[in-house]
């Protein structure tokens, strides 16, 4: 079993930056090869993956809609991963999640959804005014 508990959410304004934490604990002996991702939900709005991360070599994968403006990294050493956020827009308003799953499969997969994730964090609120 693996537990997350995501940190860092908050208030900002539009064009703003914030940074997310996730920070693993449990059965992280592997936590190297875990594959972890973010996923966000706004209010009305499906589950929304991200990106992902696989810690044992730091490999990303982003969608669309946030490559080059949001960056996952991980700390090893801490269990943790990060999600920088640059240049928020209103719409980025949500509650953001981290996730983990034992494989690394799961990051080379071209899309992702809520089911290929067992493990999740309960969630951080982001909200960005205009």
């Amino acid at each position: 079993q693996v537990q997350l508990v995501e940190s860092g959410g908050g208030s900002v304004q539009a064009g703003g930056s914030l940074r997310l934490s996730c920070a693993a604990s449990g059965s992280t002996a592997s936590f190297s090869g875990l594959c972890m991702a973010w996923f966000r939900q706004a209010p009305g709005k499906e589950r929304e993956a991200l990106g992902t991360i696989y810690i044992g070599t730091g490999e990303t994968a982003y969608s669309d809609s946030v490559k080059g403006r949001f960056t996952i990294s991980r700390d090893r050493d801490r269990n943790r991963m990060s999600l920088d956020m640059d240049g928020l827009k209103v719409d980025d308003a949500a509650m953001y999640y981290c996730a983990a799953d034992a494989s690394w499969l799961k990051c080379v997969q071209v899309q992702w959804s809520e089911s290929d994730f067992p493990y999740w964090g309960q969630g951080t609120q982001v909200t960005v005014s205009s």
